[in-house]
């Protein structure tokens, strides 16, 4: 790495409370002695579950149909949520696909990001899980409602990026997963 590319923080101060962010301004030096402030979104780290199973032969993920706030739409997506504080981002995958899903099953850790490094400094964890079994109902948040429904693994993968799958986060999880399905074949097709 070159040092003449590293900005030191000299100071940094919370400007903004989002209940689950913070917005933060933080104050830089470069090595040529230029200084900036810079905003960051100081948030816990993210998880994402990646239900896998076969029906008739065939790989289908579970999946959640949720309204978005954000978007102002219904998403379709893969069971996910925040790491709670003092919680290893498994055992966020496992409370999350609980909660959701009323769902157990093994969990393979795929790998874990920035989701967007110019202005956030947590990571996101995506987890693939097989062997599920329902065990509960779901178990969600006040202001939660999600359906959950089963999509063929092919028909998520094409429609990524498009209409109910509009949805970055999702995208690395798809990428992921596929870059797993390399050396693991059967999880795509049978």
């Amino acid at each position: 790495m070159r040092e003449e590319l590293i900005w030191k923080t000299t100071g940094k101060k919370k400007v903004l409370d989002c209940h689950i962010f913070n917005v933060l301004s933080a104050e830089r030096q470069a090595a040529d002695g230029r200084t900036g402030t810079f905003v960051e979104i100081e948030s816990p780290d993210w998880i994402v579950a990646i239900p896998w199973f076969l029906k008739d032969g065939e790989p289908y993920f579970i999946m959640e149909e949720q309204f978005r706030h954000g978007s102002e739409s219904v998403t379709r997506e893969f069971p996910a949520g925040l790491v709670e504080e003092g919680e290893q981002a498994v055992a966020a995958a496992r409370r999350e696909l609980m909660e959701e899903t009323g769902m157990v099953g093994t969990f393979t850790e795929l790998g874990n990001v920035c989701p967007n490094n110019a202005f956030m400094s947590n990571r996101q964890s995506f987890f693939l899980v097989t062997d599920l079994e329902k065990i509960a109902g779901q178990s969600l948040d006040p202001n939660e409602t999600i359906d959950v429904i089963e999509v063929p693994v092919e028909s998520v993968i094409r429609d990524m990026g498009t209409g109910l799958y509009d949805n970055g986060i999702m995208m690395m999880a798809i990428g992921f997963f596929m870059r797993y399905a390399e050396s693991h074949p059967e999880l795509r097709r049978q």
